[in-house]
């Protein structure tokens, strides 16, 4: 079978992760291993759309610029490499992947799942653990087990396991090892309350302490939408409290952790200088994927660093993204309704002071364009995109100030608002040149920087 090339360059992004050409969804085995970063992906060479899964694979010094390797794992006994993570151990990267096996060919319903091993000394070629599958699906579980996340702390491995129990909730298992292949089940970590605020399956679970605080990061399915919040297929967020002796976690409730269209299946690492990175599919299973036309499809978000602030977590670009701006094309105060052209790969920062309730800004190519509103009595931040179901909207502390930084690649855009408290993550597919307009005579400081085009090496 001939792996997938791509026909056409015209949505192909300047600085985000992609696959050289086919279809690639969730990121897996984000890690740092011999002076590199290391990102996987799901994968799929051969097509377009969604296949047999494999995990394609980058590596970069920086966490900007990404460097295509090999494919890392190839469905061999599985029927496919789902999802998982990487750790560094005894001087290997090993890689613990969910095996995703059919019990019938006809079926893609009829399947079971077991978490596996695959190592490399050089970060770059995988052997399959012999002894593999490692873990085995739980008594009390559906066939739903899958997303292995693995960490070290000390001499201790632990892993939490994204899964279903046989009462229809979602809920996230946890594990611990010495070795990374003999398992011990620990209590459950924490599950569904009930299926329509916190879902049927909890996928890509990710565990951390961050501030002081235990953060269970995972993708809930299920999610029934609630006015503004939910209104995507299935949404990422987190739960956030306190871990117990018991390994059972004290927590909150469910925080939607973007609040665009393309935000899902998050992980994240812990870099060598002690920040928290976090990364995400930047797509969705109910978004149009234009690019699948043209040989290719799926990309990664930009790095974000997560930090507590105000009882939450907010995000915020790594500093790392500076490299990126080739030139300062604009600094100072724009003009009301006046229209200022961006490149298509594109940063640009605003401090704004006198904000009304009203459209604030758009984003327009003529073909598609993106509004900003705000409603300071609600207390709203309203995305519009003009795509089907195009409204997404953020609950969040306004006032007459206000702060934006934006990244915009082309076929994407994302939304830093208020220094990381909300973000909003879109694919937009432009096709002509896009142009800036702030909608109210507001003061502001305003920067636009032109960013490097082929920021990555396929």
């Amino acid at each position: 079978m001939e792996t997938m090339t791509v026909n056409n360059d015209r949505y192909r992004l300047g600085y985000h992760v992609m696959a050289k050409a086919g279809w690639i969804n969730d990121p897996n085995g984000f890690s740092y291993f011999k002076g590199y970063y290391h990102i996987f992906y799901q994968y799929y060479p051969y097509g377009s759309d969604w296949g047999p899964m494999h995990w394609g694979h980058a590596r970069s010094k920086d966490l900007v610029h990404w460097e295509t390797l090999p494919i890392a794992l190839e469905p061999t006994i599985e029927d496919g490499c789902f999802s998982g993570s990487a750790v560094e151990y005894d001087g290997k990267l090993w890689l613990i992947y969910t095996g995703h096996h059919y019990t019938d060919p006809n079926d893609q319903e009829q399947f079971y799942e077991d978490q596996n091993l695959a190592y490399s000394t050089d970060g770059i070629h995988f052997t399959k653990y012999e002894g593999n599958p490692v873990l085995t699906t739980p008594s009390g579980n559906t066939k739903h087990f899958r997303d292995p996340k693995v960490w070290q702390d000390g001499d201790t491995f632990y892993m939490v396991l994204g899964s279903q129990g046989e009462d229809g909730l979602g809920r996230a298992l946890l594990y611990q090892s010495h070795n990374l292949i003999d398992w011990k089940e620990l209590p459950i970590l924490d599950k569904a309350s009930n299926l329509e605020d916190e879902g049927y399956m909890w996928e890509c679970p990710d565990f951390f302490r961050l501030n002081g605080e235990d953060i269970l990061l995972m993708s809930p399915q299920g999610l029934e939408p609630k006015g503004d919040k939910y209104r995507n297929l299935n949404q990422t967020g987190y739960l956030m409290g306190q871990l117990k002796e018991d390994f059972t976690l004290s927590r909150s409730s469910f925080i939607e952790i973007d609040n665009g269209h393309d935000f899902y299946a998050t992980q994240t690492l812990l870099t060598p200088d002690g920040r928290r990175v976090m990364i995400a599919w930047m797509n969705a299973w109910d978004s149009p994927m234009y690019e699948k036309a043209d040989g290719w499809a799926g990309a990664l978000t930009l790095p974000r660093e997560l930090v507590i602030r105000h009882g939450k977590i907010y995000q915020l670009p790594i500093k790392e993204l500076k490299s990126l701006r080739e030139a300062c094309e604009f600094s100072g105060t724009l003009e009301a309704h006046s229209k200022y052209e961006l490149a298509r790969t594109s940063e640009f920062e605003m401090a704004i002071k006198g904000v009304t309730s009203g459209k604030l800004l758009t984003l327009s190519d003529g073909d598609n364009q993106l509004d900003l509103t705000v409603d300071l009595s609600g207390q709203r931040l309203i995305l519009n995109r003009s795509t089907t179901d195009g409204e997404r909207v953020a609950h969040l502390d306004l006032t007459d100030e206000m702060t934006l930084q934006v990244y915009i690649d082309k076929s994407s855009v994302e939304i830093f608002v208020n220094e990381g408290s909300v973000t909003f993550t879109e694919r937009i597919y432009w096709n002509h040149a896009i142009e800036l307009s702030l909608d109210q005579a507001c003061d502001n400081q305003t920067h636009i920087y032109r960013l490097e085009e082929e920021a990555n090496t396929y």
